[in-house]
């Protein structure tokens, strides 16, 4: 089956998924639709597509078998809400949203309608990640603790708490997603964020640029993940420890570190995730077969529900426990 895909999104992700499409048997990218015709026709002529900038006319005119929705965390709900309307199977890019009202009536109609769906947590698809999930699977976690920690990115929207969701939801949320991932679902979350130079540095900042979340795991076990957008460029530290009895398992994007008694084993990531998740993905939409993808929109959406209590916690100072109503 020859896979005709639409792209909503004109940014470096969408460029990125482009290429990796472009180079896959049976899938053809047909279309990108952009905030302006001038965004849309400068890469849409990279790969022969047809420039838009409007989805519903991109949607009435191409015969779209599968649309990816790259965009920023403002951007979502509508764009979702037409793919289901024509119930053409959808991968988005994380968050799933800035607030849980959008995310769950897209969660509510994704099940109601049984639609193929695929979320960019992309990290799943490291072969690091599926030895570190496997192994875990009859080891008793005791805690784990997890960091994201970069400097602020470049474009206003990302400082705008109305717009980002904060550094937890929209760049933590991978950290996050690992932990449920590997260790288990989380039950309670609390946290505590401030401001402390990002606001001085730059006009319009209303984002926290530190923060350190607790965590309490359905299964008992603890974790703390922290972050923080305040340190310069050129440095940066993305990681995810896990502690057990036997050892220490600590992840990181290129590797994995194994410290079991005496013995340290490395694992180092050879695979191309992206490329990953978009083959599983398309796999699913020619064969109806959902098991390779890692990550549906039903799932997503438990990860967003723990990042958007942690911003619920942070803002009331009480622990927010995910039966909850956030």
């Amino acid at each position: 089956m020859n896979v005709n895909v639409a792209i909503v999104g004109t940014g470096g992700f969408s460029r990125m998924h482009a290429e990796i499409l472009a180079e896959m048997n049976d899938v053809c990218v047909k279309a990108f639709c952009g905030t302006s015709m001038k965004k849309a026709a400068s890469i849409a002529q990279e790969f022969n597509a047809t420039p838009y900038e409007n989805i519903d006319q991109m949607l009435a005119e191409e015969e779209i078998d599968a649309l990816y929705i790259c965009v920023p965390p403002f951007a979502h709900g509508e764009i979702e809400q037409r793919a289901i309307d024509r119930k053409i199977p959808f991968f988005v890019e994380k968050p799933l949203g800035v607030k849980g009202e959008e995310p769950q009536r897209i969660e509510e109609q994704v099940k109601r309608y049984n639609l193929i769906t695929s979320v960019g947590y992309h990290f799943r698809y490291q072969e690091t990640v599926i030895h570190m999930k496997e192994y875990l699977q009859a080891k008793t976690i005791g805690m784990a603790t997890g960091r994201w920690i970069g400097s602020m990115p470049e474009v206003a929207w990302w400082r705008d708490q109305k717009r980002s969701g904060g550094q937890f939801i929209e760049q933590t949320t991978h950290i996050v997603d690992l932990l449920r991932y590997v260790a288990g679902e989380v039950k309670e979350v609390y946290a505590s964020y401030a401001t402390r130079a990002m606001d001085k540095k730059y006009d319009g900042v209303s984002v926290a640029d530190v923060g350190s979340v607790i965590l309490t795991l359905e299964n008992g076990s603890v974790a703390t993940i922290i972050n923080t957008c305040i340190v310069p460029g050129n440095l940066s530290d993305v990681a995810l420890s896990i502690y057990t009895s036997e050892g220490i398992l600590e992840w990181t994007p290129e590797r994995l570190k194994e410290c079991i008694g005496e013995h340290v084993h490395e694992h180092d990531n050879t695979c191309n995730p992206y490329k990953r998740e978009s083959e599983a993905f398309i796999y699913a939409v020619q064969t109806g077969d959902r098991s390779r993808i890692l990550s549906s929109y039903e799932d997503a959406y438990k990860t967003f529900k723990v990042t958007e209590a942690a911003l619920h916690s942070a803002n009331s100072g009480a622990t927010v426990a995910l039966e909850d109503e956030c």
